[in-house]
């Protein structure tokens, strides 16, 4: 597995990371010790970017990434996230004021078995708090050895220039995929100006782009708490439109000789080398595909190919069904 350098501030990872947030929800029921046995062979693959968060679960998922690693601790680039916040009776919300930083570093280091965290992200942004505040609070961190990089997640232009004038910021995380592509137009020239690097989550588009709703009706299928179940994109009359045009995909990645999963990963990898994409499993048989996807190296004319086949402006339904904690 080659090594990437995100962002223009010395962090190196693995050019394919591994997203941890499906051993603990959000994609129904799971199966920790299989998990663990994925991150461990993530490791073992040279897939070192390891992400998670507190909001997982909430908790129990940096808790299975602390055991993952432990005794390897050396081996691990280790990001994680603070700020998405959950009540005991669901009710989500976003914190980013100085104090809330500082617990909740505490409290992910004693979960995650470790003494610092190498890339610390504002999960969401708190949009009733300066992000002066809040980055400043992360520096702190940065002071006391806590936390060595610092990141934003689905951040603005606005807010990752106030943010930037704050402290180096290392990465952003946003949502990159052949059909999301909204980056492109604002935020990545500016990320490239501050010298800030792209992890790209759901690269794979919530399993789309690795046949995981194969037909219309798979949906149904879905565990009841799969929120693909509340996602415009996979809606019946949206997922028939989108259905269509994968189909095209399809072809390619057997011209290619490589899995609709590994196309999909192949491009993001063909687009820049300062974009990292950290799809999300806690399954073996998919990290192992994904990580072949290092494998797959795609010509000019097979970028065009994809892009003619499946432009993000002929996508039916939006990425989110809630767009009300997304700084924009």
């Amino acid at each position: 597995m080659q090594r990437r350098r995100l962002g223009g501030w010395g962090l190196e990872v693995s050019e394919i990371g591994m997203g941890c947030m499906p051993i603990s929800e959000y994609f129904g029921a799971k199966d920790q010790d299989e998990g663990l046995a994925t991150i461990r062979r993530a490791i073992d693959l040279g897939m070192n970017f390891l992400d998670t968060s507190d909001a997982y679960g909430p908790y129990t998922n940096e808790m299975v990434v602390g055991r993952a690693i432990a005794g390897r601790r050396h081996e691990v680039i280790l990001a994680s996230k603070f700020g998405s916040t959950r009540t005991d009776d669901g009710v989500r919300g976003v914190r980013g004021d100085a104090p809330f930083v500082a617990q909740a570093c505490e409290a992910s280091l004693k979960r995650l078995g470790t003494d610092h965290i190498d890339l610390y992200y504002q999960h969401r942004v708190d949009m009733t708090v300066p992000i002066e505040e809040t980055v400043g609070a992360m520096a702190d961190l940065v002071r006391q050895g806590k936390v060595r990089y610092l990141g934003l997640s689905e951040a603005s232009v606005a807010t990752i220039r106030r943010a930037a004038a704050v402290h180096p910021i290392t990465a952003i995380e946003g949502e990159y995929s052949i059909w999301t592509r909204d980056l492109e137009g604002q935020v990545l020239p500016v990320m490239r100006e501050l010298g800030i690097g792209l992890v790209a989550y759901r690269p794979l588009g919530a399993g789309f782009f690795a046949g995981a709703v194969p037909t219309v009706s798979a949906v149904d299928a879905l565990d009841k708490n799969d929120f693909r179940r509340g996602n415009p994109r996979f809606q019946q009359d949206n997922l028939a439109r989108n259905l269509e045009m994968l189909e095209a995909l399809k072809v390619i990645a057997r011209d290619k000789g490589c899995s609709l999963a590994q196309l999909a990963l192949a491009w993001i990898l063909a687009k820049a080398q300062d974009i990292v994409p950290i799809p999300g499993t806690g399954h073996l048989r998919y990290l192992e595909d994904n990580a072949g996807a290092a494998d797959v190296h795609l010509t000019a004319e097979d970028m065009r190919r994809i892009e003619e086949a499946f432009p993000p402006e002929a996508v039916a339904g939006e990425r989110l069904a809630d767009w009300s904690r997304i700084d924009r």
